[in-house]
């Protein structure tokens, strides 16, 4: 069984479609794990959650920002972006099902030894609290009181992470560092002020996967949300995020039963979208 790592397609449905045929992708014998934003500034939304929901257990995902956001906005607690393409998902006639698949996915997965998040960890936690962490949001996103939950995630404070958070700001903080993280101090503040590449980090920070010492370092993992970063592959580090959306291209790289990296393919994004500002 062969397992790929998919970045952010972003409601690129033809460019899944279209990389899906060239890794020869069978749901019978090989399994996907796509790492976020699944929705959202492409122009399919709804396809691309049709697609991924139908493979069944041959697809996994986790959450991004932009699927929570997606959620937000569709239970009318965050108004619609101007930049949003939100409208064919939220208006589709299994809407419904489709959100309610989305809103039970994951924060994280480790498989193969490899642990798998949209954005980031940060230097304090281990896999096994990374795990337990996404476990606690989780459970939160999958009861009736996610109507009251979503408006509270937004908003960067807590900048670093406590054992002794607790509620609405340690689900934040959590939520901030699996879904949107970038740049942090060495003792693990947060920043969410630049969205550039690792060269344009602020003075005192640096990309999370940097951060001397971290305890996650024993592990590999991949990730997305980046694409400003753009391809990076290292012994302990992937980043897939290769600006499908922007123009760029979709990427799924292959994780061998060792738990090592393995092949990497590639395709355009045959819808073109807008180019990044």
């Amino acid at each position: 069984m062969a397992l790929y790592l998919i970045g952010d397609v972003q409601g690129c449905d033809a460019a899944l479609h279209l990389l899906l045929q060239h890794i020869d992708f069978s749901p019978s014998r090989d399994q996907l794990v796509l790492l976020g934003d699944l929705v959202n500034r492409g122009p399919s939304s709804a396809a691309v959650l049709r697609r991924v929901v139908a493979l069944q257990g041959a697809a996994l995902c986790v959450l991004g920002n932009h699927d929570l956001h997606a959620l937000a906005v569709a239970h009318g607690v965050r108004p619609a972006r101007p930049s949003d393409t939100l409208n064919d998902l939220l208006q589709a006639q299994d809407s419904d099902p489709l959100l309610q698949w989305l809103r039970m996915q994951p924060l994280a997965l480790h498989l193969r030894d490899c642990l798998m998040v949209h954005a980031g960890v940060l230097p304090s936690w281990g896999i096994d609290q990374t795990l337990a962490l996404a476990a606690e949001v989780q459970a939160v996103l999958r009861t009736a009181r996610l109507a009251e939950f979503l408006p509270q995630l937004y908003g960067n404070s807590p900048a670093h992470w406590s054992d002794q958070l607790q509620g609405v700001e340690r689900w934040r903080c959590i939520v901030n560092a699996l879904t949107r993280l970038r740049f942090c101090s060495p003792q693990g503040v947060m920043d969410f002020s630049v969205k550039e590449g690792a060269q344009r980090a602020p003075k005192g920070l640096m990309p999370w996967f940097d951060v001397p010492k971290r305890l996650s370092s024993g592990t590999r993992i991949a990730f997305g949300h980046w694409s400003t970063l753009g391809w990076l592959e290292r012994e302990d580090v992937a980043c897939l995020d290769t600006g499908c959306v922007w123009g760029g291209m979709l990427t799924a790289l292959e994780l061998r039963p060792d738990g090592r990296w393995g092949d990497k393919v590639q395709v355009p994004n045959p819808d073109r979208a807008a180019p990044l500002s």
